[in-house]
């Protein structure tokens, strides 16, 4: 059915279509912001094992000089984000709804924003595909449209299962963000250089870049970059959210359905977004690391929204100030207001997943009301994943959360479609977030009591065999006492009469 909906041109029947709010910001021309004072770097802002300081205290730094090495398979390194001194090495508060503390670098900038020694490579395509792979994972890129997935561990995976397609996500179907837009824009040739050198490093044969009619600037900047490679296509999808996420653009370009619990590299086809690529272009071809990004500023909290070009570890509070605060804003959301996250305050710096800082001001921030079930099926109409959002919720509201799960709770993408359409303005991603994460705690607690008790099982194994192996040479012992006292006619003295006990001879 969504095929033939491709084939005929329709809206697919799936998701929502929001108001953008992406103008005036994704008008505006990209600026670069001046660079902050101090700088925190955290050592947690990709999927996996946080990276391992490898800098002390007081010690200097030039701008790409690694920070923080990986830590585990899936890691990635953190680098300098300018240059200047090392002046801590501690928690700070998180970006995060929770405010919960994270361990990050500290870098107060000395203003010259020096570069480290960069090892550029002319001819990427000269070099096997292994090796882009250790660069870009030495580069520390990570996924740019939210998921923060070390690029190289994907590059080795498409690799490893023989990917021939690569769709490059220039959907960008979040509301008021544009960051995407504007690099496609302004960085057009860096973004289809990125995306050719990924196709060499996980032997794709073909790269379709898909991207929602509500761009028609970079749907033109990127057709002329691509011109010269045929293998290269740009393709126009509806402006549809949540047409960003992997799975439905896989579906639009191609008809191909991602199964649940299965990887879009099994079925041919390896996902990277149009900011990954060009930050891959800039890893290889100029040698520098993940140290900055494009952030979308936006918001009815302020009077100069746009686009700004940011160093990682600034503070919110700069990037404010940068774009003008007409009101206190209501509440401050890291991303986008459907999959986004409230920051608690402005004090927290952003993340190379930081595709936008929203300041909304009261009308935007307002939550109505929540009211009872209807039951009138819209947010199954909207869910893009084809779940039944209605009768999960109503198993979470008591507390059946493995009758939710039996209805796909593992397949929700937290999209917020079903939130967004609820007539009753119930908050049905938020119940879905919470019963996926008490699940998880649930089994990690599972996990901890298997553990628990193996290795209760294990100790007793151990001290029964230790028993056995003990009484086994006591009667080992005994019949060689009972062997020698046979053998000499009669008693045997034992070591303390033969030692300890005196002698008659030795008496007199």
């Amino acid at each position: 059915m969504r095929i033939l909906e491709k084939i005929l041109g329709r809206q697919p029947h799936w998701g929502v279509h929001p108001d953008d709010h992406k103008r005036p910001a994704a008008d505006a021309p990209l600026r670069s912001l001046p660079l902050p004072e101090v700088l925190r770097v955290p050592l947690q802002q990709h999927v996996g094992s946080p990276a391992r300081p490898v800098v002390l205290v007081g010690e200097r730094v030039l701008k790409g000089d690694l920070i923080a090495e990986p830590n585990g398979n899936i890691s990635a390194p953190v680098h300098a984000p300018t240059s200047g001194w090392i002046s801590a090495i501690g928690e700070i508060t998180a970006p995060h709804p929770s405010g919960l503390p994270q361990l990050a670098i500290t870098i107060t900038a000395d203003g010259a924003d020096a570069w480290c020694e960069r090892l550029p490579v002319a001819d990427p395509f000269a070099l096997a595909p292994e090796e882009i792979s250790r660069r870009t994972a030495a580069a520390g890129v990570v996924g740019l449209g939210g998921a923060t997935f070390p690029a190289a561990v994907k590059f080795n995976l498409g690799r490893r299962l023989q990917v021939g397609t690569l769709i490059v996500n220039g959907g960008e179907c979040e509301p008021y963000l544009s960051s995407d837009d504007r690099i496609m824009r302004d960085r057009a040739s860096e973004v289809v250089d990125g995306l050719r050198i990924v196709m060499h490093a996980i032997g794709a044969r073909e790269a379709l870049v898909g991207i929602e009619d509500n761009k028609p600037q970079a749907i033109t900047a990127m057709r002329a970059a691509t011109a010269a490679f045929g293998h290269v296509q740009v393709r126009v999808v509806p402006a549809r959210y949540p047409m960003g996420s992997d799975k439905q653009l896989i579906q639009t370009l191609t008809g191909k359905e991602v199964p649940a619990d299965a990887r879009a590299a099994e079925v041919g086809v390896l996902v990277h977004n149009v900011s990954t690529c060009a930050a891959v272009h800039r890893a290889l071809r100029r040698g520098e690391p993940l140290v900055e990004r494009i952030v979308t500023l936006n918001g009815g909290a302020l009077t100069r929204p746009g686009n700004v070009l940011a160093p990682i570890g600034t503070p919110v509070i700069d990037l404010l100030r940068f774009a003008g605060v007409s009101e206190r804003p209501a509440r401050l959301v890291l991303g986008g207001p459907m999959m986004g996250i409230v920051l608690p305050h402005a004090r927290v710096p952003i993340v190379k997943g930081a595709s936008g800082i929203l300041a909304f001001d009261a009308a935007e921030a307002r939550t109505p009301a929540a009211g009872p079930c209807i039951r009138c099926g819209s947010c199954t109409r909207a869910c893009p994943m084809g779940l039944l959002p209605l009768e999960m919720a109503s198993r979470i509201d008591v507390d059946d959360l493995d009758g939710a799960a039996g209805f796909g709770l593992s397949d929700c993408i937290g999209c917020g479609c079903c939130t967004y359409v609820c007539p009753s303005h119930i908050p049905l991603v938020q119940y879905f977030s919470y019963a996926k994460g008490e699940l998880s705690a649930r089994e990690r607690s599972r996990l901890r009591e298997a553990a628990t008790r193996r290795l209760a099982e294990e100790r007793a194994a151990r001290l029964q065999r230790e028993a056995r192996e003990k009484a086994a040479a006591a009667a080992r012992r005994k019949a060689e006492r009972d062997a020698a006292k046979a053998g000499a006619g009669g008693s045997v003295p034992t070591l303390r009469e033969r030692v300890v006990k005196p002698t008659r001879e030795t008496a007199t």
